[in-house]
């Protein structure tokens, strides 16, 4: 167990107290079929107790159909048919009102290279006219990069620029109680949220909505810039290794995450500012009811020192994570 995760809330408060359980290994053959849909009525592909270390085969956001740089992604693409899910994973004891945890171990490519996947999708992008924000203008040109990505050499964007490995988890969460909810879109539950953060080393905490929490997970990215400005980070599939654990009585209203030097809310809406004002309410809210602030003293602390992380603003709702330090506030 890393020093750090050692005094995690993962570690005070989960049942396994954030120590390793049994492993397991979703491949893609015991995945079988990959989800595209976040809720309650698929069965779990796998069943395990809090502290289970789960290394799961990912499909990059197009389960691999594009595969050269001459490929149309308008002619290849099934939409809404992108963001394959590996799950749901079936946590024994989780029940509604519980929160799950998730410790990031690590993500690592893996199939041939060039493994990395970006390209430009027609009314898909932050810079363009879209479904949503419709425009009269004609769509960009359709262009696909394929790239070469490894863990030591990072990632080969030409001969003159490589991007170093910059791993995490775009599209990760619980079931809804009851809804069926596409996995493009982040929500109270997770989901699409390609929030960098959500990383190697980070733990993300997830509201328990359905019995078993039904976890999915998929969308891995090798890096990315904030915004996901094209809507199309660098996509690959991996090897991601996982470890769960579970919070009784600790209810989440939206996502929350951890790491060694901070704490996050994370808010989706539309419009960007709304996603904003949830992220920091819970922060707010989350610094009152744990670390003893007064809410409105919080609220001006966090007016100085708060940081905003855009996650996403391309997706169905744009995503963003409100974070302190955790040295200021256990100071």
């Amino acid at each position: 167990m890393s020093s750090w995760l050692e005094t995690s809330i993962m570690a005070r408060k989960g049942l396994a107290k954030a120590k390793p359980g049994a492993e397991y290994s979703l491949t893609e053959a015991s995945q079988g079929r990959y989800h595209y849909v976040y809720g309650p009525y698929a069965a779990p592909v796998l069943t395990v107790d809090p502290g289970a270390v789960i290394a799961c085969e990912t499909h990059d956001a197009f389960e691999g159909r594009i595969r050269s740089e001459t490929d149309i992604p308008s002619q290849i693409l099934n939409f809404p048919y992108l963001n394959p899910q590996n799950g749901p994973i079936y946590v024994n004891g989780a029940e509604k009102g519980d929160c799950l945890a998730v410790y990031i171990k690590s993500i690592v490519p893996r199939g041939p290279q060039p493994v990395g996947t970006t390209c430009l999708i027609p009314e898909f992008g932050g810079l363009v006219g879209t479904g949503v924000t419709a425009m009269l203008n004609a769509p960009l040109p359709e262009r696909v990069r394929k790239l070469e990505v490894t863990v030591e050499g990072g990632v080969k964007w030409n001969d003159r620029i490589t991007l170093p490995y910059d791993p995490f988890i775009g599209t990760i969460g619980t079931s809804p109680e009851i809804e069926a909810i596409t996995s493009l879109q982040p929500d109270y539950h997770g989901g699409n949220m390609d929030l960098p953060d959500v990383a190697p080393g980070a733990v993300i905490y997830l509201p328990v909505n359905a019995k078993g929490a039904l976890l999915y997970l998929g969308d891995c990215h090798a890096v990315q810039g904030d915004g996901e400005l094209c809507g199309v980070a660098l996509e690959h599939p991996t090897v991601t290794t996982v470890q769960v654990d579970l919070i009784k009585g600790w209810t989440l209203a939206w996502p929350r995450l951890e790491t060694k030097d901070f704490i996050m809310t994370i808010g989706s809406a539309r419009p960007m500012e709304d996603a904003a004002r949830i992220a920091y309410r819970e922060l707010v809210r989350w610094m009152a009811a744990e670390y003893g602030f007064d809410p409105l003293d919080a609220y001006l602390l966090l007016t100085q020192c708060g940081k905003l992380r855009v996650g996403n603003m391309v997706d169905p709702k744009y995503t963003l994570g409100a974070s302190v330090l955790k040295s200021i506030i256990q100071a």
